[in-house]
């Protein structure tokens, strides 16, 4: 059973600082030129918390997990941080534009405490593999501070909506004076959360969510990093105290059922093999992909002839098995061949893997096609990732890549049903847009 409860979160005095000054991207998005521009917004910014630098003269006195310490310890003494006064949970809004596009929608969730669940207990499931780096790191900085600084993203399924209409409810019931707190951050995304004390609403909600299987959707290495801090707070306990602060994670629940909720593809490049031959590569591929070529002969001809592919390659990722390629001059449509026999191509892999295109780019083009193997991906050592479709053809482009794949999003329905069968995707197959802002609430274990 999903269990929540509310908390009395620490959160910035809008008295001292300006919000939208001291949040942060969650710490795995945080590039070093990010870093240095949240530390220039202010000294309260949560980057001395959430990512601090590392110095030559560090040492076990003072490095980036003892100075995080120092400056959240700092912030609450100085009342640069307040304790909400009573618990409560947090109905989180986020108004965005979708990438690439014009449309504005916004995603209705909300923030709590969850208890933290071993994956064998089947009430929490992944849909990623971990790394030992990121844990070992976020391990140490849970242990020094004691606090969750950053939103672990669950999903849930409710298809009747009744959580998503809890939370319209308690919108609408709010005052003129009753104003949300508010933050826009630097990709245009305006957050929004409305603090919500009352305890017969909170238990609604907490009844609505216990019948529920969670799925996490962003933070699974913070969520193994919550479980090894819980296992090693239980070791150092006498006694067994489920109601204990460690036993618990600050996590943020949207349902795969409402409104906003957006699955970005991450796009694959490649480069640096010694052999690579497009012809022969189309030849290799020719038995299982249809191949259709979108030429086009100038610049100006490359934009609407790239927005045409880009139609077509959606369009016929809704109807069948569809990949994009580019490797200069032109966009290639690869259309999976009706009778490619896909249980003979990937024999070791479920029904449910067989149907996601980011298996089948991996397992037949990059592993079978281009040879790089399973440890080389996992490694990078090859491949590369990029969001946006105009950054991966223009490293094609630059000669910084010699190939690179186009996908299509990964549907919500698919990572569910992968993750509740226990088994996982292959990396960075989702990019849930648009991340949850660290900062805006803290859960300190105390």
């Amino acid at each position: 059973m999903a269990e929540i409860v509310p908390f009395r979160a620490y959160r910035y005095n809008l008295e001292r600082v300006k919000l939208a000054d001291v949040v942060t991207q969650p710490y795995d998005k945080i590039t070093p030129a990010m870093q240095e521009r949240y530390a220039m917004l202010s000294p309260y910014n949560l980057i001395a918390v959430e990512k601090g630098k590392p110095s030559p003269k560090d040492s076990p006195a003072d490095n980036v997990y003892t100075r995080a310490e120092k400056a959240l310890e700092t912030w609450i003494r100085d009342g640069v941080m307040v304790r909400d006064s009573r618990p409560g949970i947090y109905v989180y809004f986020q108004e965005y534009t979708m990438p690439e596009r014009a449309e504005r929608r916004t995603r209705k969730g909300f923030i709590a405490v969850g208890r933290l669940e071993d994956y064998a207990a089947g009430v929490i499931f992944r849909h990623e593999l971990t790394h030992t780096g990121p844990k070992a790191d976020r391990l140490e900085l849970l242990r020094r501070t004691r606090t969750h600084t950053g939103q672990l993203f669950m999903l849930y399924s409710d298809p009747q909506r009744r959580i998503d209409s809890l939370i319209d409810e308690i919108v609408a019931r709010c005052h003129p004076g009753e104003a949300p707190v508010e933050a826009k951050d630097e990709y245009g995304v305006v957050h929004r959360i409305w603090p919500v004390f009352g305890p017969e609403i909170i238990a609604d909600i907490g009844r609505a969510i216990a019948s529920q299987k969670l799925v996490i959707a962003d933070g699974h290495h913070r969520y193994e990093t919550a479980l090894a801090y819980r296992d090693e707070c239980r070791a150092k306990s006498a006694g067994d105290d489920r109601n204990a602060p460690y036993e618990k994670a600050m996590m943020t629940f949207f349902n795969t059922h409402g409104e906003g909720l957006l699955i970005l593809p991450t796009h694959r490049l490649v480069a640096n093999l010694p052999s690579f031959d497009i012809g022969s590569f189309r030849r290799k591929i020719s038995s299982v992909f249809d191949q259709e070529d979108y030429a086009f002969g100038s610049d100006a001809a490359r934009t609407a002839t790239g927005e045409r592919f880009q139609r077509d390659l959606l369009a016929s990722g809704e109807t069948g098995r569809a990949l994009g390629m580019y490797a200069g001059g032109a966009f290639t449509l690869l259309r999976l061949r009706r009778d490619a026999d896909l249980q003979k191509l990937m024999p070791n892999l479920s029904a449910a893997q067989r149907k996601l295109d980011v298996v089948l780019l991996h397992r037949v083009l990059l592993e079978e096609g281009l040879g790089i193997t399973p440890a080389a991906i996992t490694a990078e050592q090859n491949i590369s990732y990029e969001r946006e479709i105009g950054a991966a053809l223009d490293a094609v482009d630059r000669n910084r890549a010699q190939i690179c794949f186009l996908l299509n999003p990964v549907g919500i329905n698919q990572v569910m049903e992968i993750a509740l069968s226990g088994e996982v995707l292959p990396q960075k197959s989702t990019d849930f847009y648009p991340k949850l802002l660290s900062g805006l609430t803290l859960y300190r274990l105390d």
